[in-house]
């Protein structure tokens, strides 16, 4: 498929409002995909242009659950349209046109490519001055797999030159996606239910096999090349593997007493101050006799965080863990807390520390220690779990754990306790315990619940004590003055809604010196613009934020401010993408 031809259904599906058409032009996509693919052996070990298309149509260049990345920032690429538009065009002007504009797609799709001498050969097709080759969407991934793969000295200039050579050969229409696509900002109304609808209708299968094959996957273009080459015998044969991370169930706030009502009966867990981990081990023939299972040549150990990063090599304690307890294929669901020299936990912050380390961990593990807890197993023995109920899950992770088999609950390391009960003294008994621990309080789960990868559905209540707090992506910033005018504070707050982001507010209390300290370093590389004392900054970072309550307010986009809000901590487990939306904040204000 040649990607203009991609271009072309893109466009289309961008201006078509309604979602039922919006699923008919991506059927047709992916149809049009599998009709042109080759069957060849020598193509077998490649994407083929279905997979890519799956990804590409939600601007996705790799799968969900591979920690590729481009690693290209907006200058890369705004250098790259520049070199390509032609000799009087430089990347200021690009970022000017994009402050007129205010989309990429839109600044790309306005020059006029094809006429930079020098990189035909270099990126595949085209005449001798690199110009008019038929782009094909293979050739776009290709190139784009190269330019991830590109890293020491040199490797930005090598990644501005791949990128110049696919601008260089690209339509407007072209350059409008594939701008779209390198920055992540594709936004032309594809979300995932989208293309689970669109494979079921492409290739005639249940809506429910390709659901449960994404659950299992986390992967939309292999579950499409199954539908298609193997249809719902396929879809329903795919299952788990060890290394490959699903998306985290999740939970939404809740009471006590709608959970009694609508269960019955609840099963309580504490609710612990630390960062979302997936454990992946697969055990070494002899794994009992050595305490290193981390990428054996027949074992291996994999630790992924709620955003399906790899931290394996950031958190050696949860692979040291189950090299120590686990004997068998495992897949767990918990957290890593930070601990003290008594064993005591210690902040959310704390844990952070170690999840942004990729370098001296030995001195970063000396600064902090972490262990990990885990509340529930999704594979255990070559079995997939997800459709257990929470108490079969629960049973299975405790058998998985226990060094004994004569060995208590609370005497199994790294087990969190599950309590079954239809008391709400009880629950207050549980929660008081789990806060007199320096935990946050306590998760109410529903008994019978399966697992379901992604979902924040109503089987998973968390309950918290005193102020509410929201995940909100920080868009803007200021100077400090006097002793703090080297610092970034008085931090914009926004939620999203839809593709958008609207304020809600800014945060300036409750952050030391040191901490904006911190904060500056970690903000001052997304700054897009400056007046004056005012920053604004690429939507990138996520603060949790508490609040003492939601008013109506025209000073902010959002028509919402928090009232009294203050800074609690960065939620660098999480992107913009899981920031709150506005109608949340609508119905907590409610």
């Amino acid at each position: 498929m040649e990607f203009a031809t991609f271009a072309d259904r893109a466009a289309a599906i961008e201006a078509e409002p309604a979602d039922l058409e919006i699923i008919a032009h991506v059927t047709a996509l992916l149809e049009e995909a599998a009709d042109g693919e080759d069957r060849s052996a020598d193509a077998a070990a490649e994407p083929q242009t279905l997979e890519i298309v799956a990804r590409f149509v939600q601007g996705r260049v790799f799968p969900a659950w591979e920690s590729t990345t481009l690693d290209i920032g907006p200058n890369t690429c705004y250098e790259a349209i520049a070199r390509a538009a032609g000799t009087n065009v430089d990347a200021d002007d690009v970022e000017e046109r994009l402050a007129e504009v205010g989309e990429i797609g839109d600044v790309a799709a306005s020059y006029e490519f094809g006429g930079q001498q020098g990189l035909g050969a270099f990126t595949g097709g085209g005449d001798e001055n690199g110009a008019g080759g038929d782009l094909t969407v293979r050739e776009v991934d290709e190139t784009l797999t190269d330019l991830a793969a590109a890293e020491g000295s040199g490797s930005q200039d090598r990644k501005e030159d791949l990128l110049f050579g696919l601008f260089n050969r690209c339509s407007s229409d072209e350059a409008r996606y594939l701008a779209r696509l390198v920055l992540s900002e594709m936004r032309i109304g594809v979300g995932e239910g989208t293309v689970r609808d669109a494979i079921s209708e492409a290739f005639d299968v249940p809506t429910e096999s390709v659901e449960r094959a994404l659950q299992v996957s986390n992967d939309y273009s292999e579950v499409a090349r199954v539908a298609h080459e193997e249809g719902q015998d396929g879809l329903d044969s795919m299952d788990l593997e060890i290394g490959r991370p699903v998306q985290a169930m999740l939970a939404q706030a809740g009471t006590v007493t709608n959970a009694l009502e609508e269960w019955d009966e609840a099963a309580v867990e504490w609710k612990y101050d630390g960062a979302r981990v997936q454990l992946h081990h697969e055990p070494a023939p002899d794994a009992a006799e050595t305490s290193d299972a981390t990428n054996g040549a027949a074992g291996e150990t994999r630790v992924f965080s709620r955003n399906m990063e790899d931290v394996t090599d950031a958190l050696p304690e949860v692979v040291e863990f189950a090299a120590k307890h686990l004997e068998e294929p495992t897949i767990l669901d918990g957290e890593v807390v930070a601990i003290d020299d008594e064993g005591s936990t210690l902040p959310f912050q704390e844990v952070l520390k170690r999840f942004r380390r990729k370098h001296d961990v030995a001195k970063a593990r000396e600064d902090v220690a972490v262990r990990p807890v885990f509340f529930d197993c999704l594979h255990a023995g070559g079995e997939d779990l997800l459709e257990e109920p929470l108490t079969t899950r629960h049973e299975r992770l405790e058998a998985v754990l226990r060094d004994d088999p004569e060995q208590e609950p609370e005497d199994v390391d790294g087990l969190s306790l599950l309590w079954r009960t239809k008391d709400s003294d009880v629950i207050e008994s549980i929660d008081a315990e789990a806060l007199e621990a320096g935990h946050e309080g306590i998760m109410l789960k529903n008994p019978d619940s399966t697992y379901s990868p992604g979902r924040r559905g109503k089987n998973w209540r968390k309950r918290k004590p005193d102020v509410e707090t929201l995940d909100c992506v920080v868009t803007g910033a200021e100077w400090g003055e006097g002793r703090r005018a080297t610092f970034l504070g008085t931090f914009e707050l926004s939620v999203r809604n839809g593709d958008d982001l609207e304020t809600v507010g800014k945060v300036a209390t409750g952050i030391t010196d040191e901490k904006l300290a911190e904060l500056t370093e970690l903000l001052e590389p997304h700054i897009a613009a400056e007046d004056g004392q005012e920053v604004d900054l690429e939507p990138e970072v996520v603060f949790e934020v508490g609040y003492e309550e939601i008013q109506r307010s025209p000073t902010y986009s959002s028509g919402y401010a928090l009232r009294f809000p203050r800074f609690v901590g960065v939620r660098s487990d999480k992107g913009p993408a899981d920031a709150e939306t506005l109608d949340r904040l609508e119905r907590l204000r409610k």
